[in-house]
């Protein structure tokens, strides 16, 4: 997906499963000889609360640089991160399903 295909209703639901995304990711610290593991930061580093903020703004131009903020992190991401944010949000390319699948409505080949 790219980014211009975004609209708010769906770069709200990418920024919510992008945060799930990375809250899951942990790192190891060693603290007083011991070590612990500790949640990754990633999400605030990237500004990802202030972009969530933004795009649940009550005014039209807030959630509007809020989209666009989140456009722009969108190309940013690894493709795995992007991968696994949309199979959260339950989006599939129609193109890369078999044309027996239910979801593609694609005509068989041969025809």
């Amino acid at each position: 997906m790219r980014s211009e295909d975004f609209d708010l209703d769906s770069a709200i639901q990418a920024a919510q499963a992008l945060t799930a995304v990375l809250e899951k990711r942990t790192h190891r610290r060693k603290v007083m000889g011991q070590v612990v593991v500790v949640p990754g930061q990633l999400g605030g580093a990237l500004k990802l609360p202030d972009i969530t903020a933004r795009l649940h703004g009550k005014t039209e131009p807030r959630r509007q640089s809020g989209l666009e903020a989140f456009r722009n992190l969108w190309d940013t991401l690894s493709d795995p991160t992007r991968e696994e944010v949309l199979h959260m949000i339950g989006w599939y390319d129609p193109e890369d399903l078999d044309w027996d699948d239910k979801r593609s409505n694609r005509k068989p080949t041969n025809i």
